[in-house]
């Protein structure tokens, strides 16, 4: 039985998961999830009724990046996990300020006291700061690592809040960065469109090209 990855296409989360799965070649269940209508075998996975959940036979993985870390010390043969330490430090402020920015920015509506712009401009600092490093064509040279593809599927949602804003900014390193992310073959593969999973559906086999047997 193949581990079961509860996902849902558009989520960030759910985006560098599957990153890294596609990457690894770890080939997974993939049940594709409809948040307005989760179904009974997510919710008893999930603690956190979030995805992405990653099943397998001895533990369920409820966190987007330890799933990551979970594919690619099985197979890393991009070796996204050789990167200097200060990776994690990038992924982690990420996370945590960048993250937050962007929800305040992209859903204003949900956070009483808070102004959208004000956020919007935290977290073009945070790309400001990375902006730099971009002179290489990914954070730390000429290959992408685990923090270039933990970090861009956030840097992807804040961009298309306004995307004619974005591209208007002076940050030339981080839209080409962004760019060669959202015209890669390896974005394409894990953006296919599935239906929303139902018990008792034949497995959906990701990455594609692994039998189902």
């Amino acid at each position: 039985m193949k581990p079961i990855l509860y996902s849902f296409r558009r989520c960030p989360y759910a985006m560098r998961a599957r990153l890294a799965l596609a990457s690894a070649g770890v080939p997974v269940e993939l049940r594709e999830v409809v948040l307005r209508d989760k179904p009974e075998a997510f919710l008893a996975a999930s603690a956190s009724a979030t995805v992405p959940c990653l099943k397998t036979r001895d533990e369920v993985i409820d966190e987007s990046f330890d799933i990551m870390l979970w594919a690619l010390k099985k197979n890393d043969p991009e070796a996204w996990l050789t990167m200097p330490t200060d990776g994690h430090a990038l992924i982690n402020r990420f996370d945590s300020d960048f993250k937050s920015a962007l929800d305040h920015y992209k859903y204003p509506n949900r956070y009483a006291g808070i102004d959208p712009m004000t956020e919007r401009d935290r977290a073009v600092a945070i790309l400001n700061d990375i902006e730099p490093r971009l002179c290489a064509p990914w954070l730390f040279g000429p290959a992408p690592t685990l923090a270039d593809m933990a970090i861009l599927p956030f840097v992807r949602q804040f961009a298309m809040v306004d995307k004619p804003w974005f591209d208007g900014l002076a940050l030339p390193g981080v839209q080409g960065w962004l760019e060669r992310f959202l015209a890669s073959d390896r974005l394409a593969a894990i953006m296919s469109k599935y239906p929303q999973w139902a018990e008792g559906d034949a497995p959906t086999i990701f990455p594609k090209g692994y039998d189902a047997s």
